[in-house]
């Protein structure tokens, strides 16, 4: 699975895998793929520093990248603290209902919650980057389209690339008129924040719009068949995400939530605003229910919507409260039937990617076998 683009950056295969852990990083950087760590749930710059330390250990010398969340455009003088008290008193009150309904418990006294939106506000990222940029990382990617031009330029002086997701060709022509190096084109199969554009008709778009940049295939990949499919539309490689959740280097904290993922089919998702006020494709469930439901609130604008939730997404992974228990993931869930090693998909990606090869081969003529 060489490109021009796997050879740029001295990759085997051109996988690029998007992932909050570390272990599940190292490992596709491992097996021949791209490692790229998500940044966003690192609050605090030393944290982020333990594991990129732990990461370039587990590397073996090859190359990695980091994932951030970054507006491009900059607010000035406004806190968490300020944004928290636009949260309406009513949106405060159906939470409690909400988890009081599903019998959720409070957290322990003095633990405070795991997860936070911080990690989407510039100055965090920011943070981030100061620490990132010490270590040998290969590409930057961020998830909110084009970095700020300062950002970009200091990776280009730092001599690391530089991605951004497109859900667009429109968003992707901005990303080459801003610099970027590589777009990801995103569709809308995919897990996370996702336009409204399937992959199908999005890739060869993209590609067309900003050529002669690399673009990677995103949204709905979770085969090596899917992966050649992206090549034959132009792109040269994959940005897997979802895939990576059911691996057993994976650290998900619940049994109950890699039940749900493995239990899933293709249908069980939806794109719901009830995370951070973003459409985001996530598991279906009574949470996200509640939140859609047009007899309740409606969510808030990112990112009054992800301080608003934050206390009880950490209450409802905390206790596995099942009916309400998800995550982001993307409709290629429906193929994440088993828990297996990183290693084990990069076997399976590589033997799906050779027999859609030899299939084509087959119908062009030109097979050997």
């Amino acid at each position: 699975m060489e490109t021009e683009l796997s050879k740029r950056l001295g990759i085997e295969h051109a996988i690029f895998g998007f992932t909050p852990f570390p272990a599940v990083a190292a490992a596709i950087t491992r097996a021949g793929g791209f490692g790229v760590l998500g940044a966003v749930r690192y609050t605090a710059a030393d944290d982020l520093k333990r594991d990129l330390d732990w990461l370039h250990e587990h590397t073996d010398g090859k190359p990695y990248g980091l994932d951030v969340v970054m507006p491009a455009k900059k607010v000035e003088g406004v806190s968490e603290a300020d944004i928290e008290a636009m949260i309406p008193e009513g949106h405060r009150q159906f939470v409690k209902d909400t988890l009081a309904e599903h019998g959720v418990p409070e957290l322990p006294e003095g633990e405070a919650s795991g997860w936070r939106i911080t990690g989407w506000m510039e100055q965090v990222a920011r943070s981030q980057l100061d620490v990132a940029f010490d270590y040998p990382i290969r590409l930057l990617a961020n998830a909110l389209g084009s970095p700020p031009a300062d950002v970009v330029q200091r990776a280009h002086d730092h001599g690391v690339l530089v991605a951004a997701l497109a859900g667009s060709a429109r968003h992707a022509r901005h990303h080459a008129d801003a610099g970027i190096d590589i777009v990801v084109a995103q569709g809308y199969e995919a897990g996370g924040h996702t336009g409204e554009i399937a992959s199908m008709v999005l890739v060869p778009e993209v590609v067309e719009a900003v050529n002669p940049l690399p673009v990677l295939a995103a949204g709905g990949i979770g085969s090596g068949e899917q992966i050649a499919a992206g090549l034959a539309l132009g792109a040269q490689g994959a940005w897997l995400g979802s895939l990576w959740l059911t691996t057993t280097e994976a650290d998900l904290h619940s049994r109950a939530l890699t039940a749900k993922l493995l239990a899933a089919g293709s249908g069980d998702t939806v794109r719901s605003r009830a995370l951070t006020g973003k459409p985001a494709r996530q598991l279906r469930t009574e949470w996200t229910d509640a939140w859609d439901d047009p007899s309740g609130p409606g969510t808030l604008p990112m990112p009054l919507q992800g301080l608003l939730v934050a206390d009880a997404v950490s209450r409802i992974q905390k206790y596995e409260v099942g009916p309400l228990l998800g995550t982001p993931v993307g409709q290629i869930v429906g193929r994440m039937n088993s828990e297996r090693t990183v290693q084990q998909e990069f076997d399976e990606l590589t033997e799906g990617f050779e027999r859609a090869v030899d299939r084509i081969n087959r119908i062009a003529g030109r097979s050997q076998s």
